[in-house]
């Protein structure tokens, strides 16, 4: 902890970026539970333009943050895919300038499970990526560049879950809200698979790492793979007033962007670091019946 010129003691300052998405505001919330230790400055695009290049170095300077937790990025793959050059000013050029005004303290660095292209699933921290769209390029490409610094961390997760300020950011918000535009019937996937996660759960994780100093890769993800069907079925048990139904379909027939169909993560790297280890999504929401989510 910080000495002030009076001899006060201050909290070291955290920069968490994207601080009005899912994972940033989970971060925000929990600090004072999980890293009570931090003050948190909660950056959104309206008090900090991150693609201002002289107005972020302004800022790091003047605020000297001792911990850069950088959530904030073009993160829809659609959205990736019809605006490459926005994706990659965001998700890569922004990364590597807050990685230069951060070279001498921890930066955590948001990654995705779109790396890899889903042939194989369980896929862990040493495996090869291979992304098959705009997104996945542009995580690849900045996790190259946070991991040249040995005080970095980057953290790959899957699906997260949770209730986001702008109230659709999060894989279950997602699905309620195409449940109420789909009428009474919805086609999910049973052939692509991920690792879902409550964002409570990623937060907790991420404050715990940085508090043992770790460093690399850290595969952040739920313990149990789902189908995005099964997850539909899942979440359905704890929605009685949803009145579609919902019917299983394929990746296959997807008329968008490539899907990698198995993008399952490996968590046995972060499992024994953190103190509670992660659980799969079944389990979790079983424990804690009370979740909104």
């Amino acid at each position: 902890m910080a000495i002030s010129p009076s001899g006060s003691s201050i909290k070291p300052l955290v920069w968490i970026t994207g601080a009005n998405g899912l994972i940033g505001s989970y971060l925000v919330q929990t600090a004072p539970r999980w890293s009570p230790d931090w003050r948190v400055r909660a950056l959104t695009r309206g008090q900090l333009d991150l693609l201002d290049a002289a107005a972020v170095r302004r800022e790091f300077q003047s605020d000297l943050p001792q911990l850069v937790i950088h959530c904030a990025a073009v993160s829809v793959v659609g959205d990736a895919q019809k605006n490459p050059e926005l994706a990659w000013r965001t998700n890569v050029e922004v990364t590597r300038r807050l990685a230069e005004l951060a070279s001498e303290i921890p930066l955590v660095f948001f990654s995705t499970d779109l790396v890899f292209d889903g042939r194989k699933g369980n896929y862990s921290e040493m495996d090869a990526v291979n992304p098959l769209h705009v997104y996945g390029e542009t995580k690849v490409a900045a996790e190259e560049i946070v991991l040249k610094n040995p005080r970095h961390l980057v953290v790959r997760t899957s699906l997260n879950g949770g209730i986001s300020p702008a109230g659709n950011r999060a894989f279950n918000e997602q699905l309620r809200h195409s449940l109420q535009a789909s009428g009474k019937r919805m086609t999910l996937f049973a052939d692509e698979f991920r690792c879902p996660i409550p964002a409570v759960e990623t937060a907790r994780a991420v404050w715990e790492l940085t508090r043992k100093n770790c460093t690399g890769i850290y595969h952040i993800a739920g313990s149990e793979k789902m189908s995005r069907l099964q997850i539909g079925q899942l979440l359905m048990k704890r929605w009685p007033e949803a009145a579609a139904k919902i019917e299983s379909g394929s990746a296959l027939d997807f008329p968008g962007p490539p899907r990698a169909l198995d993008t399952s993560l490996n968590i046995a790297k972060v499992q024994p670091v953190l103190s509670v280890p992660l659980s799969g999504l079944s389990d979790w929401l079983a424990a804690n019946p009370g979740e909104i989510f």
